[in-house]
This record gives C-alpha cells, sequence and structure tokens, in this order.
C-alpha cells in the first residue's frame, strides 16, 4: 500500500474546510481520487467492502471487534483513576499494583503496540474514507 493511499481520507477532509464552494471541493477530491489510479481505487473500495461486510455480519463478534478492541484500551486507561485514588489511602498497594502493571506492559513486545497503533488509525481512516465514499454511516 502506498503511503498516499492514507493520506486520501485525510486530504479529503481539509478539502472540505479550506474549500468554501462546493463544486470546486467536489472537483479537487476528483483529482485526488484520479490520481490515485483505477487499480488503487478498485484496492481501496475492495477493503472498505470487506470492512462493510464484517460490520453487517450477523455475529456480534465479527461486527464488532476492532471497536472492542479499542474498549479493551480505553478500559486499561481509565483503570488510573481508582488507582489514584488507592494511592491516596494505600501508597504501597498502588505502587505495588503500579510496579505489576508496568512490569506487565514492558514485557509485551514491541510489534504489539505498533500493530495496536496500526490498527486504531486503520479502523479510523476506514471509517473517515467509508463516510466520505457514502459506504459507511
Amino acid at each position: 500500500m502506498l503511503p498516499f493511499d492514507s493520506l486520501i481520507a485525510p486530504l479529503s477532509s481539509i478539502l472540505d474546510k479550506v474549500i468554501p464552494d462546493k463544486a470546486a471541493r467536489e472537483r479537487a477530491k476528483l483529482e485526488l481520487v484520479a490520481l490515485q489510479g483505477s487499480q488503487d481505487l478498485a484496492q481501496i473500495e475492495a477493503r472498505l467492502s470487506a470492512i462493510v461486510a464484517e460490520a453487517q455480519s450477523p455475529d456480534p463478534w465479527t461486527s464488532r471487534a476492532r471497536p472492542t478492541f479499542l474498549y479493551v484500551i480505553y478500559a486499561m486507561l481509565l483503570w488510573a483513576l481508582p488507582l489514584g485514588l488507592l494511592s491516596a489511602f494505600r501508597p504501597d498497594a498502588a505502587t505495588a499494583i503500579a510496579q505489576g502493571m508496568s512490569a506487565y506492559l514492558n514485557s509485551l513486545p514491541e510489534p504489539l503496540y505498533a500493530l495496536f497503533g496500526t490498527g486504531y488509525l486503520g479502523y479510523t481512516a476506514a471509517r473517515q474514507w467509508g463516510k466520505i465514499a457514502g459506504v459507511d454511516r
């Protein structure tokens, strides 16, 4: 996948903000897509159709796997709130919990963090592209 592929959705949203004339904005978006070439556009459409098919699946896990993963990450981040309260009353217990969590998170391989970042950005970019293309709500 070319780096340009991942720039279409952000560039398109920028065009929405900087070009006030709707007709000119649409022409600019068409030129942006034309730069891609028909083969690259077909690849994007194939990826989007797979995402839409997953989202429409009757299986709850298939249709919600990516958002569920993000919710798990959010829960891990929100865990800092009760840990902060615990540290006010039992600093030794909070320190032990924090050290244990740090040891665990540091033991995870770096590629797993890269995969999370790529998945998160890919998910949001695909959603944005789907909204622009009109295939996603």
